[in-house]
């Protein structure tokens, strides 16, 4: 016999299918494969780092504390022996110079000391600039990663999205504290786009600027030609969809400070799930399915119409003839 289906029945059906569209939108979304990027435009500016020609003389540094009106820093960028210590980008170092000595290798024993410059990867597909919600940071067209304070909110989700752990925020700024990073030397008020102070200081050419699809040609040249003096692999060309820097390196990534990182850029992955939940509409679903249950939750005359529909299914019901069943 056909009986009537309680609003509570009802409620508990449609809470169900909310949570089902939003698992099955976030199973979709997570699960999606990746979707093919695109090549970076032609425009693409860079910086091949050989690490095998730097001599850690620590004058990019200062070329960067000058042309960003850096705070002059405790030490000379004459003194070496600060390399000794690991160091990472901070609000008033954008670059720096770390020295890794000579260790053994399982395929390359007795190596020499290594200077490595660290700073912004400018990558390729941002994860920084996806994580900004407000859009502080954005991508120009020549590559660099620029930052704009006037609308910056300060939540520092691009420090959490960071694959390389670069954004540096200004703690000790109590009013108006801003995100730091290189900017890769662009000149927004004059309008210029990347022209590195760094690379045109660097003595031994450890640094050179230049369009990426340039320098990656220029890097798989030298590899070429030096086997003995490389590892065959240019940092940078594809780690979290490449990056507009990229590195030589004549010992193992891991050895030298450097991230060994996947080849997928993480905002591709977050992204695809972002649009999962919207495309299939969990988050409407779920909110007036929640909605529904509260309204359910809080209306004081549910047990009494519960009670009186469970007292009607109960009742004995005449039959086709006029009597009870």
């Amino acid at each position: 016999m056909n009986r009537k289906v309680h609003r509570r029945t009802l409620l508990k059906l449609g809470l169900a299918a909310s949570a089902g569209t939003a698992g099955a939108s976030l199973v979709a979304g997570a699960s999606a494969a990746p979707e093919a990027m695109p090549a970076p435009p032609d425009n693409t500016m860079g910086v091949l780092v050989d690490t095998t020609l730097c001599i850690g003389c620590r004058k990019c540094e200062e070329a960067c504390n000058r042309r960003n009106h850096l705070p002059r820093t405790a030490e000379s960028f004459s003194d070496r022996d600060i390399l000794r210590s690991f160091r990472r980008p901070t609000e008033s170092a954008f670059t720096v110079v770390n020295q890794f000595p000579g260790s053994p290798s399982t395929d390359q024993p007795g190596l020499p000391q290594t200077y490595v410059k660290v700073q912004c990867m400018h990558c390729l597909y941002p994860s920084c600039v996806s994580a900004c919600i407000v859009g502080a940071l954005t991508k120009a067209s020549d590559g660099a990663v620029v930052y704009n304070p006037t609308i910056c909110i300060g939540c520092r989700y691009c420090q959490i999205a960071c694959p390389f752990e670069i954004p540096a925020y200004e703690f000790h700024e109590p009013l108006t504290p801003r995100v730091r990073k290189c900017e890769f030397c662009t000149d927004r008020a004059q309008g210029t786009g990347a022209n590195p102070a760094c690379a045109a200081s660097c003595p031994t050419e450890a640094l050179v600027f230049g369009r990426r699809a340039e320098l990656l040609d220029m890097a798989k040249s030298r590899l070429k030609q030096r086997p003995d003096r490389y590892l065959d692999r240019v940092y940078g060309e594809t780690e979290v969809g490449g990056t507009s820097w990229l590195y030589l390196t004549g010992r193992p990534v891991q050895e030298i400070g450097l991230l060994n990182l996947p080849g997928a850029p993480p905002a591709q992955r977050t992204e695809a799930i972002q649009h999962g939940i919207f495309k299939y509409g969990m988050i409407p679903i779920a909110f007036y399915g929640l909605l529904s249950y509260l309204m359910w939750r809080n209306n004081p005359q549910r047990e009494e119409f519960s009670g009186e529909a469970e007292a009607r299914d109960a009742s004995p019901k005449p039959d086709a003839k006029g009597g009870a069943e």
